[in-house]
Protein backbone atom coordinates (compact mmCIF):
# COMPACT_ATOMS: atom_id res chain seq x y z
CA UNK A 1 0.00 0.00 0.00
CA UNK A 2 1.20 3.40 -0.74
CA UNK A 3 2.75 5.62 1.96
CA UNK A 4 0.69 8.07 3.72
CA UNK A 5 2.68 10.79 4.50
CA UNK A 6 0.24 12.09 7.15
CA UNK A 7 -0.08 9.13 8.94
CA UNK A 8 3.64 9.23 8.96
CA UNK A 9 3.58 12.61 10.52
CA UNK A 10 1.19 11.83 13.02
CA UNK A 11 3.05 8.39 14.23
CA UNK A 12 6.68 10.82 14.41
CA UNK A 13 4.25 13.15 16.66
CA UNK A 14 2.90 10.20 19.04
CA UNK A 15 6.61 8.77 19.34
CA UNK A 16 7.58 12.55 20.39
CA UNK A 17 4.71 12.37 22.86
CA UNK A 18 5.73 9.33 24.35
CA UNK A 19 9.44 10.03 24.96
CA UNK A 20 7.95 13.51 26.68
CA UNK A 21 5.50 11.38 29.20
CA UNK A 22 8.43 8.92 29.65
CA UNK A 23 10.29 11.75 31.73
CA UNK A 24 8.66 12.09 34.56
CA UNK A 25 6.90 15.55 35.76
CA UNK A 26 4.79 18.14 34.16
CA UNK A 27 1.53 16.60 35.86
CA UNK A 28 -0.89 17.75 33.56
CA UNK A 29 0.70 17.69 30.13
CA UNK A 30 1.79 13.99 30.98
CA UNK A 31 -2.23 13.40 31.83
CA UNK A 32 -3.10 15.23 28.76
CA UNK A 33 -0.26 13.12 26.77
CA UNK A 34 -1.56 9.85 28.13
CA UNK A 35 -5.30 10.58 26.79
CA UNK A 36 -4.54 9.37 23.59
CA UNK A 37 -0.18 9.22 22.92
CA UNK A 38 -0.89 5.24 22.90
CA UNK A 39 -4.25 4.66 21.11
CA UNK A 40 -2.77 6.98 18.38
CA UNK A 41 -0.02 4.43 17.30
CA UNK A 42 -3.20 1.08 17.16
CA UNK A 43 -5.72 3.86 15.62
CA UNK A 44 -2.60 4.55 13.03
CA UNK A 45 -1.83 0.73 12.70
CA UNK A 46 -5.58 -0.06 11.57
CA UNK A 47 -5.58 2.88 9.26
CA UNK A 48 -3.71 0.41 6.93
CA UNK A 49 -5.52 -2.82 7.73
CA UNK A 50 -7.02 -4.17 4.00
CA UNK A 51 -9.53 -6.21 3.53
CA UNK A 52 -7.19 -7.94 1.16
CA UNK A 53 -5.91 -10.01 4.14
CA UNK A 54 -9.57 -11.66 4.61
CA UNK A 55 -8.05 -13.89 1.46
CA UNK A 56 -4.59 -13.54 2.45
CA UNK A 57 -4.44 -14.75 6.50
CA UNK A 58 -0.55 -15.80 5.67
CA UNK A 59 0.58 -12.88 4.16
CA UNK A 60 -0.56 -10.92 7.10
CA UNK A 61 0.33 -12.86 9.64
CA UNK A 62 4.00 -12.68 8.09
CA UNK A 63 4.01 -8.68 7.71
CA UNK A 64 3.10 -8.75 11.83
CA UNK A 65 5.60 -11.73 12.69
CA UNK A 66 8.40 -9.81 11.05
CA UNK A 67 7.12 -6.33 12.24
CA UNK A 68 7.09 -6.70 15.36
CA UNK A 69 7.34 -10.23 17.03
CA UNK A 70 10.98 -10.57 15.40
CA UNK A 71 11.91 -7.09 16.37
CA UNK A 72 10.59 -7.86 19.94
CA UNK A 73 12.65 -10.93 20.14
CA UNK A 74 15.71 -9.36 18.75
CA UNK A 75 15.67 -6.71 21.26
CA UNK A 76 14.09 -8.03 24.57
CA UNK A 77 17.02 -10.72 24.06
CA UNK A 78 19.65 -7.82 23.77
CA UNK A 79 18.35 -6.51 26.70
CA UNK A 80 18.30 -9.64 28.48
CA UNK A 81 22.05 -10.60 27.94
CA UNK A 82 23.14 -7.13 28.74
CA UNK A 83 21.17 -6.62 31.99
CA UNK A 84 23.89 -7.80 34.27
CA UNK A 85 26.20 -5.81 32.81
CA UNK A 86 24.49 -2.64 32.92
CA UNK A 87 24.74 -2.84 36.62
CA UNK A 88 28.80 -3.00 36.02
CA UNK A 89 28.10 0.33 34.10
CA UNK A 90 26.05 1.81 36.52
CA UNK A 91 22.91 2.31 34.32
CA UNK A 92 21.08 -0.38 36.60
CA UNK A 93 21.03 -0.57 40.23
CA UNK A 94 19.76 -2.55 43.25
CA UNK A 95 19.07 0.82 45.00
CA UNK A 96 17.70 3.63 42.98
CA UNK A 97 14.61 2.48 40.46
CA UNK A 98 11.44 4.30 39.70
CA UNK A 99 9.69 6.55 41.62
CA UNK A 100 7.50 4.12 43.19
CA UNK A 101 10.33 2.81 44.95
CA UNK A 102 11.13 -0.23 42.85
CA UNK A 103 14.50 -1.63 41.74
CA UNK A 104 16.02 -4.44 39.45
CA UNK A 105 18.17 -7.00 40.07
CA UNK A 106 20.98 -8.98 38.45
CA UNK A 107 19.37 -11.94 36.92
CA UNK A 108 20.65 -15.63 38.19
CA UNK A 109 20.93 -17.99 35.46
CA UNK A 110 17.80 -19.80 36.04
CA UNK A 111 15.57 -16.39 35.82
CA UNK A 112 17.76 -15.24 32.61
CA UNK A 113 16.32 -18.76 31.04
CA UNK A 114 12.65 -18.23 32.25
CA UNK A 115 12.93 -15.19 30.72
CA UNK A 116 14.21 -16.02 27.52
CA UNK A 117 11.48 -18.49 27.36
CA UNK A 118 8.84 -16.23 28.49
CA UNK A 119 10.32 -13.50 25.54
CA UNK A 120 10.02 -16.00 22.85
CA UNK A 121 6.78 -17.88 23.71
CA UNK A 122 4.72 -15.29 25.67
CA UNK A 123 6.33 -12.09 24.41
CA UNK A 124 7.05 -11.12 28.01
CA UNK A 125 10.19 -11.40 30.06
CA UNK A 126 11.48 -8.16 28.70
CA UNK A 127 13.80 -5.52 30.88
CA UNK A 128 11.38 -4.05 33.19
CA UNK A 129 13.69 -0.65 33.46
CA UNK A 130 15.41 -0.26 30.04
CA UNK A 131 12.44 -2.29 27.94
CA UNK A 132 9.49 -1.34 30.13
CA UNK A 133 7.52 0.11 27.10
CA UNK A 134 7.74 -3.30 25.17
CA UNK A 135 4.51 -4.52 25.83
CA UNK A 136 3.49 -2.10 23.01
CA UNK A 137 4.61 -5.03 20.44
CA UNK A 138 2.85 -7.47 22.34
CA UNK A 139 -0.51 -5.57 22.40
CA UNK A 140 -0.43 -4.51 18.53
CA UNK A 141 0.71 -8.00 17.77
CA UNK A 142 -1.95 -9.61 19.37
CA UNK A 143 -4.62 -6.69 18.53
CA UNK A 144 -4.04 -7.22 14.63
CA UNK A 145 -4.50 -10.74 14.58
CA UNK A 146 -7.22 -11.04 16.81
CA UNK A 147 -8.94 -7.88 14.62
CA UNK A 148 -8.62 -9.94 11.44
CA UNK A 149 -10.33 -12.92 13.10
CA UNK A 150 -13.23 -10.98 14.46
CA UNK A 151 -13.65 -9.24 11.52
CA UNK A 152 -13.71 -12.46 9.09
CA UNK A 153 -15.96 -14.38 12.05
CA UNK A 154 -18.59 -11.20 11.88
CA UNK A 155 -18.56 -11.04 8.50
CA UNK A 156 -19.24 -14.55 7.71
CA UNK A 157 -22.36 -14.68 10.25
CA UNK A 158 -23.50 -11.56 8.86
CA UNK A 159 -23.68 -13.40 5.15
CA UNK A 160 -24.99 -16.09 6.73
CA UNK A 161 -28.30 -13.79 7.95
CA UNK A 162 -28.65 -12.31 5.57
CA UNK A 163 -27.70 -14.77 2.50
CA UNK A 164 -25.54 -12.21 0.74
CA UNK A 165 -22.02 -13.20 -0.67
CA UNK A 166 -20.18 -10.60 1.62
CA UNK A 167 -17.00 -12.83 2.00
CA UNK A 168 -16.64 -12.58 -2.05
CA UNK A 169 -17.38 -8.75 -1.80
CA UNK A 170 -14.29 -8.48 0.08
CA UNK A 171 -11.89 -9.27 -2.57
CA UNK A 172 -12.53 -6.02 -3.23
CA UNK A 173 -11.00 -3.70 -1.07
CA UNK A 174 -11.48 -0.31 -2.40
CA UNK A 175 -14.64 -0.90 -3.25
CA UNK A 176 -16.09 -2.61 0.01
CA UNK A 177 -14.19 -0.32 2.55
CA UNK A 178 -16.66 2.36 1.05
CA UNK A 179 -19.90 0.24 1.56
CA UNK A 180 -22.12 0.00 4.44
CA UNK A 181 -21.69 -3.64 4.86
CA UNK A 182 -17.74 -2.72 5.35
CA UNK A 183 -18.61 0.23 7.84
CA UNK A 184 -21.25 -2.34 9.54
CA UNK A 185 -19.02 -5.30 10.13
CA UNK A 186 -16.46 -2.96 11.35
CA UNK A 187 -18.49 -1.52 13.82
CA UNK A 188 -20.11 -4.20 15.12
CA UNK A 189 -15.92 -5.11 15.92
CA UNK A 190 -15.19 -2.57 17.50
CA UNK A 191 -18.77 -3.07 19.65
CA UNK A 192 -18.47 -6.06 20.51
CA UNK A 193 -14.56 -5.49 21.47
CA UNK A 194 -15.30 -2.33 23.70
CA UNK A 195 -18.18 -4.49 25.25
CA UNK A 196 -15.60 -7.12 26.29
CA UNK A 197 -13.14 -4.31 27.77
CA UNK A 198 -15.73 -3.28 29.66
CA UNK A 199 -17.06 -6.78 30.77
CA UNK A 200 -13.32 -7.69 31.78
CA UNK A 201 -12.54 -4.66 33.64
CA UNK A 202 -15.17 -4.39 35.29
CA UNK A 203 -15.18 -7.70 37.07
CA UNK A 204 -11.38 -7.42 37.21
CA UNK A 205 -10.96 -10.29 34.71
CA UNK A 206 -7.87 -11.75 33.40
CA UNK A 207 -6.89 -13.86 30.14
CA UNK A 208 -4.31 -15.94 31.44
CA UNK A 209 -2.50 -16.72 28.41
CA UNK A 210 -1.78 -12.91 27.71
CA UNK A 211 0.88 -11.40 30.19
CA UNK A 212 -0.13 -8.90 32.22
CA UNK A 213 -3.90 -10.30 31.74
CA UNK A 214 -5.09 -9.00 28.16
CA UNK A 215 -6.47 -5.15 28.71
CA UNK A 216 -3.89 -3.51 26.43
CA UNK A 217 -3.69 -6.10 24.18
CA UNK A 218 -8.29 -6.09 23.88
CA UNK A 219 -8.08 -2.01 24.29
CA UNK A 220 -5.43 -1.94 21.24
CA UNK A 221 -7.71 -4.06 18.96
CA UNK A 222 -10.73 -1.92 19.93
CA UNK A 223 -8.42 1.38 18.72
CA UNK A 224 -7.20 -1.04 15.87
CA UNK A 225 -11.08 -1.00 14.47
CA UNK A 226 -11.50 2.47 15.18
CA UNK A 227 -8.44 3.27 12.63
CA UNK A 228 -10.21 0.74 10.32
CA UNK A 229 -13.18 2.73 10.12
CA UNK A 230 -11.68 5.99 10.24
CA UNK A 231 -10.01 5.80 7.19
CA UNK A 232 -12.75 6.37 4.57
CA UNK A 233 -14.24 9.30 6.44
CA UNK A 234 -10.81 11.20 6.81
CA UNK A 235 -10.08 10.88 2.91
CA UNK A 236 -13.58 12.42 2.52
CA UNK A 237 -13.87 14.94 5.42
CA UNK A 238 -10.39 16.12 4.78
CA UNK A 239 -11.83 17.60 1.44
CA UNK A 240 -14.64 19.29 2.78
CA UNK A 241 -12.44 20.70 5.61
CA UNK A 242 -9.81 22.63 2.60
CA UNK A 243 -12.86 24.01 1.30
CA UNK A 244 -13.45 25.83 4.74
CA UNK A 245 -9.89 26.06 6.74
CA UNK A 246 -11.75 28.23 9.38
CA UNK A 247 -13.51 24.99 10.15
CA UNK A 248 -10.90 22.92 11.11
CA UNK A 249 -9.16 25.46 13.44
CA UNK A 250 -12.65 25.32 15.25
CA UNK A 251 -12.78 21.80 15.06
CA UNK A 252 -9.00 21.51 16.69
CA UNK A 253 -9.66 23.93 18.98
CA UNK A 254 -12.85 21.93 20.15
CA UNK A 255 -10.76 18.69 20.59
CA UNK A 256 -7.70 19.94 22.17
CA UNK A 257 -10.17 21.23 24.99
CA UNK A 258 -12.03 18.57 25.21
CA UNK A 259 -9.06 15.82 25.89
CA UNK A 260 -7.16 18.89 28.12
CA UNK A 261 -10.78 18.28 30.07
CA UNK A 262 -11.05 14.76 30.72
CA UNK A 263 -6.64 15.18 31.68
CA UNK A 264 -8.50 17.15 34.12
CA UNK A 265 -11.40 16.00 35.65
CA UNK A 266 -11.39 11.89 34.47
CA UNK A 267 -7.66 10.82 32.92
CA UNK A 268 -7.49 7.55 31.56
CA UNK A 269 -5.02 5.97 29.62
CA UNK A 270 -3.85 2.11 28.47
CA UNK A 271 -2.85 1.01 32.13
CA UNK A 272 -2.55 -2.70 32.19
CA UNK A 273 -5.46 -3.21 34.88
CA UNK A 274 -8.01 0.06 34.20
CA UNK A 275 -11.47 0.04 35.90
CA UNK A 276 -14.14 -0.25 33.63
CA UNK A 277 -15.28 3.90 34.33
CA UNK A 278 -11.41 4.21 33.00
CA UNK A 279 -12.66 2.01 29.95
CA UNK A 280 -15.30 4.12 29.53
CA UNK A 281 -13.53 7.45 29.76
CA UNK A 282 -10.92 6.57 27.60
CA UNK A 283 -12.13 6.47 23.53
CA UNK A 284 -13.63 9.96 23.66
CA UNK A 285 -10.33 11.71 24.32
CA UNK A 286 -8.33 9.04 22.71
CA UNK A 287 -10.27 9.99 19.33
CA UNK A 288 -10.42 13.38 19.48
CA UNK A 289 -6.97 13.35 20.76
CA UNK A 290 -5.41 11.18 17.36
CA UNK A 291 -7.71 13.49 15.14
CA UNK A 292 -6.54 16.73 16.83
CA UNK A 293 -2.92 15.20 15.35
CA UNK A 294 -4.02 14.15 12.28
CA UNK A 295 -4.83 17.29 11.11
CA UNK A 296 -2.01 19.21 12.61
CA UNK A 297 0.17 16.54 10.57
CA UNK A 298 -1.93 17.31 7.44
CA UNK A 299 -0.75 20.68 7.61
CA UNK A 300 2.28 19.82 8.19
CA UNK A 301 2.39 17.61 4.91
CA UNK A 302 1.21 20.18 3.22
CA UNK A 303 5.09 22.19 3.90
CA UNK A 304 7.16 22.35 0.67
CA UNK A 305 9.17 18.82 0.45
CA UNK A 306 12.46 20.44 1.73
CA UNK A 307 11.14 21.85 4.75
CA UNK A 308 12.90 20.68 7.50
CA UNK A 309 10.72 19.76 10.33
CA UNK A 310 8.83 17.56 7.66
CA UNK A 311 11.60 15.97 6.64
CA UNK A 312 12.62 15.33 9.93
CA UNK A 313 9.21 14.03 11.49
CA UNK A 314 8.61 12.21 7.93
CA UNK A 315 11.99 10.32 8.86
CA UNK A 316 11.17 10.05 12.47
CA UNK A 317 8.02 8.43 11.50
CA UNK A 318 9.61 6.24 9.48
CA UNK A 319 11.78 5.20 12.46
CA UNK A 320 9.95 5.13 15.31
CA UNK A 321 10.71 1.60 16.12
CA UNK A 322 13.99 2.92 17.13
CA UNK A 323 13.24 5.66 19.13
CA UNK A 324 10.49 3.57 21.05
CA UNK A 325 13.32 0.65 21.60
CA UNK A 326 16.52 3.26 22.69
CA UNK A 327 14.65 6.68 24.41
CA UNK A 328 14.69 5.37 28.11
CA UNK A 329 18.84 4.33 27.41
CA UNK A 330 19.32 7.80 25.53
CA UNK A 331 18.09 9.34 28.80
CA UNK A 332 20.96 8.40 30.43
CA UNK A 333 22.81 10.88 28.36
CA UNK A 334 21.19 13.99 29.69
CA UNK A 335 20.72 12.26 33.24
CA UNK A 336 24.98 12.93 33.37
CA UNK A 337 24.37 16.60 33.04
CA UNK A 338 22.00 16.29 35.50
CA UNK A 339 24.09 14.60 37.98
CA UNK A 340 27.30 17.50 36.92
CA UNK A 341 24.47 20.25 37.09
CA UNK A 342 23.16 19.22 40.99
CA UNK A 343 26.40 17.52 42.28
CA UNK A 344 24.48 14.92 42.63
CA UNK A 345 26.16 10.79 43.24
CA UNK A 346 26.22 9.05 40.25
CA UNK A 347 24.49 6.04 41.61
CA UNK A 348 21.38 8.46 40.46
CA UNK A 349 21.80 7.64 36.83
CA UNK A 350 19.92 4.54 37.48
CA UNK A 351 17.31 6.52 37.72
CA UNK A 352 14.45 4.48 36.15
CA UNK A 353 13.23 6.19 33.31
CA UNK A 354 14.93 9.28 34.64
CA UNK A 355 16.31 10.95 37.17
CA UNK A 356 13.31 11.82 39.83
CA UNK A 357 15.04 14.37 42.06
CA UNK A 358 14.35 18.23 40.59
CA UNK A 359 11.64 16.69 38.46
CA UNK A 360 10.05 20.35 38.01
CA UNK A 361 13.03 21.51 36.32
CA UNK A 362 13.49 22.01 32.40
CA UNK A 363 15.68 19.06 31.82
CA UNK A 364 12.49 17.15 30.82
CA UNK A 365 13.32 19.15 27.01
CA UNK A 366 16.61 17.91 27.09
CA UNK A 367 15.23 14.20 27.87
CA UNK A 368 13.02 14.53 25.00
CA UNK A 369 15.83 16.02 22.84
CA UNK A 370 17.99 13.17 23.91
CA UNK A 371 15.22 10.28 23.67
CA UNK A 372 14.31 11.26 20.05
CA UNK A 373 17.63 12.57 18.71
CA UNK A 374 20.31 9.90 19.56
CA UNK A 375 18.40 6.75 18.49
CA UNK A 376 17.28 8.60 15.07
CA UNK A 377 21.13 9.59 15.12
CA UNK A 378 22.70 6.17 15.62
CA UNK A 379 19.69 4.97 12.75
CA UNK A 380 20.96 7.72 10.44
CA UNK A 381 24.46 6.42 11.14
CA UNK A 382 23.74 2.63 10.64
CA UNK A 383 21.92 3.23 7.48
CA UNK A 384 24.63 5.36 6.50
CA UNK A 385 27.25 2.82 6.97
CA UNK A 386 25.33 -0.31 5.30
CA UNK A 387 24.75 1.71 2.48
CA UNK A 388 28.52 2.25 1.58
CA UNK A 389 29.09 -1.47 2.33
CA UNK A 390 26.80 -1.93 -0.07
CA UNK A 391 28.24 0.23 -2.69
CA UNK A 392 31.70 -1.20 -1.58
CA UNK A 393 30.47 -4.75 -2.84
CA UNK A 394 28.61 -3.65 -5.49
CA UNK A 395 32.09 -1.91 -7.21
Amino acid sequence: MRRDNRITIAKAIGIILVVVAHTDGHGLLNSFIFEFHMPLFFICAGYFFSLRYLHDEGTFVGRRLKGLYVPFVKWSVLFLVLHNVMFDVGLLSEHYGNVAGGVTHPYQWHEAEQRLWNIIFAMGGYDEFLAGAFWFFRALFVASILYLLLYKTVMAAAAQLTHRPLVAMARHDRLLRRTRPATIVGAVVCGLLFALCLWKDADHLKIPTLVQGGSRDLMGCFFFGVGFLLRPVLNSARDAVCRRPWLAVMADVAMAVAVLLFAIYDPAAMSISPTAAKVAALPLPALCGFLLTYDISCRLDALKARNVVRRFLIYCGNNTLIVFVLHIVAYKVVSVVKILYYDMPWERLAGHMTIHEHADDLFWIAYTIAGVGVPLLLQYGYDRMKAAISARRGE
